[in-house]
């Protein structure tokens, strides 16, 4: 019988395969059960403290995003589990074990985020802001125009993102829409950090306001397994928040606008 990904992620045995260098915590590519599933691992040591989140807490922080993604029904976070290598695999602790998203080498539409020169702006993208480049060309930084990135932009605001650079929005060979590295979120304050602001402002779609109301359902329920599972990764106060900022969205029926600074997170990729 085919195991499920969950399944193979929770309790398939794990082999290290290396270091991803360019993430900011300790982030190792690893191989899941017999099938050799590509998968991330984000151990708790290896999570570089921060002075605005509880030391420890970040690959917890993942997981309640992958349970906010499923139970909107938008799968726009890849399967995400808490789990721990073993004796053979350096046991490296708890952490964050994530199913790997394979991106085309060449993929057939555009990055879903940019830098474009400002009079190569089409009408498919949106400009967020201007600036120069190294060269001291002026630039815009630009993304797509898609439902499926406008939902991403949605969950966003829902789970209180604090680091939405373009390099953390994947697509892959299907040409679906993810979002990954969601360590710094469902924070108790506004910490929205993101480079779509496009829909600043404008009206939530109507069918993901349709899921946004059940989940507010499902989270006023402090028996329903949605809040449960929740409440063994963040804090009452973080569910509280996060039960406020769905409420936000449904009343007011649109996105939010940026603050007066610090908006877009740094560098934007």
């Amino acid at each position: 019988m085919n195991r499920t990904i969950l399944e193979v992620l929770t309790d398939g045995d794990l082999t290290l395969l290396g270091r991803i260098p360019t993430a900011s915590n300790l982030t190792l590519a690893c191989h899941a059960g017999p099938d050799e599933l590509m998968c991330v691992y984000k151990p708790v040591r290896g999570e570089v403290p921060l002075w605005d989140f509880p030391d420890g807490t970040l690959a917890g922080r993942e997981v309640a995003s992958y349970l906010i993604s499923e139970a909107l029904g938008w799968g726009v976070v890849p399967e995400t589990v808490l789990r721990q290598t073993g004796p053979s695999d350096a046991d490296l602790g708890p952490g964050m074990l994530q199913r790997w998203i394979h991106v085309p080498d060449e993929p057939e539409v555009r990055d879903p985020v940019d830098l474009v020169p400002v009079d190569a702006v089409g009408d498919d993208v949106i400009p967020i802001l201007r600036a120069y480049d190294e060269d001291g060309s002026l630039v815009a930084l630009v993304h797509s125009d898609t439902p499926s990135l406008r939902r991403l932009a949605v969950f966003d605001v829902v789970v209180n993102n604090a680091d939405r650079k373009g390099g953390h929005i994947l697509v892959d060979q299907n040409g679906h829409v993810y979002g990954i590295d969601h360590g710094i979120c469902l924070h108790t304050d506004d910490k929205l950090r993101t480079v779509l602001w496009g829909w600043a402002g404008q009206a939530v779609p109507g069918d993901l306001l349709v899921d946004l109301t059940r989940v507010a359902e499902r989270l006023a329920d402090g028996d329903d397994a949605l809040t449960v599972r929740l409440g063994a990764l963040i804090t009452p106060g973080e569910i509280g928040a996060l039960r406020d900022r769905i409420a936000r969205l449904l009343d007011g029926g649109t996105m939010p606008l940026p603050p007066g600074e610090r908006a877009i997170p740094w560098p934007p990729f």
